[in-house]
């Protein structure tokens, strides 16, 4: 059964952020120590940013409208709803996505044990 968030995932993923389509191409086809990641996955009444099923890891990246106090509910929902289904998440600013590269894919790594 499709999954009634497909329409608006493969939407999402037709339009990256900088930061998104940064960070995708770091994460894509194993480039990641050869972690399988697949971006804008439906999970329950959410879309998730990035996904490695392998690690049951979740990535999401926050720009400014996340720090509004209105969406800060949203996301804590979200990522509790996440973690009662197995997933850790982890959540990375836009900002030092596109200013740390490294330093994020470090975390990622250390989070995946692969450091």
């Amino acid at each position: 059964m499709k999954n009634r968030l497909t329409p608006l995932a493969r939407q999402l993923r037709q339009n990256q952020t900088d930061a998104e389509r940064a960070l995708w191409y770091r994460l894509r086809a194993g480039r990641l120590q050869g972690l399988k990641f697949r971006r804008q996955v439906p999970k329950g009444n959410y879309i998730a940013d990035f996904v490695c099923e392998a690690q049951k890891l979740v990535i999401e990246l926050d720009g400014g409208q996340h720090g509004e106090e209105v969406n800060a509910g949203y996301d804590e929902q979200r990522t509790l709803y996440l973690q009662q289904h197995g997933y850790e998440v982890m959540r990375f600013w836009n900002n030092d996505v596109l200013n740390n590269m490294d330093g994020v894919l470090t975390l990622i790594l250390e989070k995946c044990g692969k450091l």
